[in-house]
């Protein structure tokens, strides 16, 4: 056999294989004979036509059916921050800081707090809903799937998928939770893409939201300078042009557990007197073990799915990182090759907001993201878990 047609068999193993995954229907629905598309290209592979006709035939069948392959992209992004703002000079009213120490330390100036009798996690999802509703201009019946990344639930059940899907309307999406703190848009939108490409659904909601407030310690300096609460979402639909979630990375590892956690309110340490009095029930945070595994863990997850796609600093338009520390994002930065302009940063505006931060991102920065920009999603958060996905922006 010539190397080029031991080539051609090569491209075609790899072309049967990657049309499957995209789930292209005469690979799936027909046996593979000299009659059908598999037939064809094995045809060509094994000496129907010339070396160099097979390689131009298979050229022409790949780019045909790959142009085909259905990706999930982000059609429109919704947003929502409370109104109560919960200055630095604040908290150097409650706790031994400064507004200087904050800044330098995290790059965080102020948070957002959700207040009022009743007030919860759904109540931050439902504004985000809404807005991607009106400004996709459809109605909630439209929706499909309604996916929210928290920490912190309206309660253990219903999740609150569940309670925004009622509040707002919409009747015949199904949905549920996924925990995985600071990490868990990414992980939500994976799984969100995953559902339109398996051709399922049309329309999914994949929102990040937290009401970090409602487990903070107020009189512990370490933790009650850094969150605040806010909620950000996306609209996936289905996409045909190459545009929309290409890649993702997601990693976690559960020993972590001990540097990040709340102690109890689980099946492990259930709510008791003794468990609140010991304060118990509030974010726990060994600030430099978590500090050092997240500047190792964000900087090489997402070095590492750029040299996956084969892209350099100069082929990505926007990082989009976890908004956790300002020290933290910088290092994943320079890894990457991107100057501070590729950066996409409003930390020091709502602080930490664990599942929210990074659709929160997109909708400030929304006007400025154009199409074709090669987006790189990073988080980090307790577990530990920590992800890297790839976004070519689609409008």
């Amino acid at each position: 056999m010539s190397g080029e047609l031991r080539q051609a068999c090569f491209d075609t193993a790899w072309l049967v294989r990657n049309l499957r995954s995209a789930r292209f229907w005469p690979l799936n629905r027909v046996r593979p004979c000299r009659h059908s598309p598999v037939g064809w290209i094995g045809g060509a592979a094994f000496g129907y036509f010339s070396p160099p006709l097979q390689k131009t035939f298979l050229n022409l069948i790949g780019n045909f059916i790959m142009s085909k392959k259905t990706t999930a992209a982000i059609t429109t992004i919704g947003g929502y921050v409370p109104e109560d703002r919960l200055t630095n000079a604040d908290l150097e009213k409650m706790v031994d800081t400064n507004d200087e120490w904050i800044r330098t330390r995290t790059g965080i100036e102020e948070r957002r707090i959700l207040r009022g009798e009743g007030k919860a996690t759904s109540d931050l999802c439902v504004p985000v809903m809404e807005e991607i509703c009106r400004k996709r201009g459809i109605s909630p019946l439209e929706i499909d799937c309604v996916i929210v990344a928290t920490v912190t639930p309206d309660m253990l059940f219903p999740s609150t998928a569940n309670i925004v899907c009622d509040k707002v309307g919409a009747k015949n999406a199904w949905g549920f939770d996924m925990s995985a703190a600071c990490s868990g848009f990414l992980y939500a939108l994976t799984s969100g893409a995953m559902y339109i490409e398996s051709g399922r659904f049309k329309k999914v909601v994949v929102i990040g939201a937290d009401k970090m407030s409602s487990i903070v310690d107020y009189t512990d300096r370490t933790t009650c300078i850094i969150f605040g609460d806010g909620a950000g979402g996306v609209l996936l639909e289905p996409n045909t042009d190459g545009y929309g979630v290409l890649d993702s990375i997601l990693r976690s590892d559960g020993s972590g557990r001990t540097h990040l956690h709340m102690k109890a309110g689980g099946s492990l340490r259930p709510s008791t007197m003794e468990t609140v009095a010991a304060k118990e029930h509030y974010i726990y945070q060994e600030g430099q073990a978590v500090f050092k595994f997240a500047v190792k863990g964000m900087a090489d997850v997402s070095a590492e799915l750029m040299e996956r796609n084969k892209l350099t600093g100069d082929d990505i338009s926007w990082l989009v990182p976890h908004q956790a520390n300002k020290r933290i994002i910088d290092a994943t930065a320079h890894r990457m090759g991107l100057s501070e302009e590729k950066v996409m940063i409003n930390i020091q505006r709502y602080g930490n907001t664990t599942a929210g931060t990074i659709p929160l991102c997109l909708w400030d920065w929304e006007d400025k993201l154009k199409k074709g920009d090669n987006l790189v999603l990073a988080a980090f958060g307790g577990g530990f878990t920590w992800g890297a996905t790839l976004v070519k922006w689609g409008h």
